[in-house]
């Protein structure tokens, strides 16, 4: 496809603006972004709550560490081979294959506590065990369309404008991130039994899969797609290694150790909220003379808090970028590391330093909220990612970065699980603090800032 048709306005930044653009995009990146939404929008409602469907399923701590290790692998191993897809052939079928395996991986989910516990040449097999399968076939549409993504906002923002193209496209993708763990929380609510009501979560994921893999297949037009050069194999990979911008390098480390660190506690945020502090929320809203009653369970609460903290994401990304592009790329990204790195200590320990002041359910408000700002950062590290590579060889580059740092954060997930179920989850969460904040500041100390934006 041509520049011209897939240039992303940006003179704009606010939320409502980043819409009116969307809707002016040219049809095919204007399917592929819809069928984004669709597919964020599922795995957003069913992701962040799948630890605790897991403990109901019997699983314990430990192996919720692992199922988050599993993911890591996933997210390590996708991203090249779709990079290197999006550089050089088409996307109509790879991208229709993917969306029908994300939504049998969506389908698994929902039939997991139906297919029980099995026994497998006499050893049996709890029926959690379904959740891995789910995942390495839930998380295909998502990871393998991470280079593409990247290689498109490359080609159609000018350099010094990176931050607020991803800016745009990132406020649009995350608009699913906020509907998607709210709507999740008011499904949860129509029955007391949370590995009931999850269920009707993931059937629901399954009808977004469903649609958005039927919208990009019919939709997209394929006139523009390109063939190029067949992929070479582990020879093609460690050259695309050696050939990383040099800019990339120190990005690469700090971003690893804050990554790590916050893999090895992100799959426990929901059994913070739902075991560790068991917090709901209650209040009573008075609205025409007319009072109402609101009790959510910890698990509908937590859906909401979800909901507050990619709130804070969307109204911040934009203006953080506009603020990139006066004072450069790194503080904004540093901004957004140091959030990461310190959410974990303030999250397990934050309510009980807050609550002289305010009560447990509204310290967590106050606390997610804050997690939102960790966001703000995004798009400027996007466009630190991709704004070195040569045109042509962003999907490469962004594979590349991502296959390093990802195999690297592959066992964060089980070491938390461990410290969880054996230490106890203060430590967890204070080492990963600790990992993340060595990780901000070897980048605010080696981190180079991208040329365009000096």
């Amino acid at each position: 496809m041509s520049q011209d048709q897939v240039t992303v306005e940006t003179d704009e930044s606010g939320p409502l603006d980043t819409f009116r653009q969307f809707f002016a995009l040219e049809r095919d990146v204007l399917v592929l972004s819809l069928a984004m939404f669709a597919f964020s929008l599922g795995f957003q409602m069913t992701s962040r709550f799948l630890p605790e469907y897991m403990v109901a399923l019997g699983a314990s701590g430990f192996v919720v560490g692992l199922f988050g290790t599993v993911g890591n692998i996933i997210s390590a191993v996708f991203p090249y081979p779709g990079g290197a897809i999006s550089d050089r052939i088409g996307s109509r079928y790879a991208l229709t294959l993917f969306g029908l395996i994300s939504t049998l991986g969506f389908g698994v989910w929902l039939v997991a506590p139906s297919l029980g516990v099995i026994t497998v040449a006499g050893v049996t097999i709890p029926s959690w065990i379904w959740i891995f399968v789910g995942l390495l076939l839930a998380q295909g549409w998502k990871s393998f369309g991470l280079g593409a993504t990247f290689a498109v906002v490359k080609q159609a923002t000018d350099p010094s404008r990176l931050a607020a193209g991803f800016a745009s496209t990132e406020t649009f993708r995350r608009t699913a991130f906020l509907i998607g763990p709210v709507l999740a929380a008011v499904l949860i609510g129509f029955h007391p039994d949370f590995s009931v009501s999850f269920q009707y979560v993931l059937a629901v994921a399954v009808v977004f899969g469903i649609i958005g893999t039927v919208a990009q297949h019919v939709l997209y037009d394929a006139g523009e797609d390109s063939i190029g050069d067949s992929f070479e194999g582990i020879d093609q990979i460690r050259r695309d290694l050696r050939n990383m911008p040099d800019p990339l390098r120190p990005l690469l480390v700090g971003d690893t150790l804050v990554r790590f660190a916050n893999g090895m506690v992100y799959v426990f945020f929901v059994l913070v909220i739902t075991q560790f502090y068991r917090v709901g929320f209650e209040t009573t809203v008075s609205l025409a003379g007319f009072s109402y009653a609101i009790d959510l369970s910890p698990e509908a609460f937590f859906g909401y808090l979800l909901g507050i903290e990619m709130l804070i994401a969307l109204i911040s990304m934009a203006p953080a970028a506009k603020v990139a592009e006066r004072i450069g790329l790194k503080p904004v990204v540093a901004l957004g590391f140091a959030v990461y790195a310190l959410f974990p200590v303030v999250l397990i320990g934050g309510p009980e330093v807050l609550s002289s002041v305010l009560p447990l359910q509204w310290a967590m408000v106050l606390i997610f909220a804050f997690s939102g700002l960790r966001f703000a950062g995004l798009p400027s590290h996007k466009a630190l990612i991709v704004g070195p590579a040569e045109q042509g060889a962003g999907g490469r580059v962004t594979g590349t970065y991502y296959l390093l740092r990802n195999t690297i954060v592959i066992p964060s997930a089980a070491l938390g699980g461990y410290l969880w179920e054996f230490v106890s989850p203060e430590i967890a969460f204070t080492i990963a603090a600790g990992i993340g904040v060595v990780g901000t500041g070897y980048f605010l100390l080696f981190g180079e800032e991208f040329e365009a934006y000096v």
